[in-house]
């Protein structure tokens, strides 16, 4: 049951990643003055932040010595709680955005900032975020702990609510690209509780070409997030950038 609902979402969520190429477009057909994030490339700023790649360590080192059914119990809880989290995170800083009157151009330029600095950190320290078990030896795992450390900051973490934000913002009043945005958080998600159910097997037989592949998409983003911060720099009219 819960695999064929996995699955439902992930088509729903891939459906919505395909339906809204850019958010260039506004709801009424009109280019607007603003920069364009494709799908392609929202998913990968978000997978890199909220993606399974630096839950899977933390996940198998706080649940050691626990059976099957409570690891699936604690993904399962800790995913319902990190999609509430962002929820909200992007009901009160959206709001609180707008009320700002904030730019686009300078929502854009925040949104190419967190994305180099996070791809940057984890191009330089790829061990960042992880749980130190040993702490914990004489405290047993229980299902609280899908809330804290779990859900966050493992699995939402501060810069990750920061893009998601920014992302939601730029969306406003543009039903398929907030639908897109959705659609890619709920499948980032979903990426993750399935990595988490099969956290060992994972770092078992490609742990070591997960950090490799870690390594490219950070380098990746960071040449990603500079240009963004390059374009919107060119929206603000302080330089142009040569085609």
């Amino acid at each position: 049951m819960h695999i064929r609902g996995v699955g439902f979402g992930l088509v729903l969520a891939l459906s919505a990643l395909l339906m809204a190429p850019a958010f260039a477009q506004s709801a009424g057909g009109a280019t607007v003055p603003q920069p364009e994030f494709d799908s392609r490339k929202i998913f990968f700023m978000l997978f890199l932040m909220l993606g399974p790649i630096k839950i899977l360590v933390p996940f198998v080192n706080l649940t050691r010595g626990s059976d099957v059914e409570f690891r699936r119990r604690l993904a399962s809880r800790s995913i319902l709680f990190s999609a509430a989290a962002l929820a909200l995170a992007v009901v009160l800083g959206r709001t609180m955005l707008e009320n700002f009157d904030i730019s686009l151009p300078v929502l854009a330029m925040t949104g190419g900032i967190v994305l180099f600095l996070v791809a940057l950190q984890t191009v330089l320290q790829q061990s960042t975020g992880s749980i130190d078990r040993s702490t914990q030896d004489d405290q047993p795992i229980e299902l609280r702990h899908a809330l804290t450390p779990l859900a966050f900051p493992v699995i939402v973490t501060p810069y990750g609510i920061a893009a998601v934000i920014v992302f939601a913002t730029l969306a406003a009043g543009q039903y398929q690209a907030e639908l897109t945005v959705g659609g890619i958080v709920l499948m980032i998600l979903a990426l993750d509780w399935i990595a988490m159910l099969f956290a060992g097997a994972i770092l078992k037989w490609v742990g070591t070409a997960l950090q490799i592949f870690a390594v490219v998409l950070g380098v990746t983003q960071i040449a990603l997030g500079l240009q963004v911060i390059l374009h919107s720099l060119s929206m603000m009219g302080i330089f142009q950038i040569a085609s």
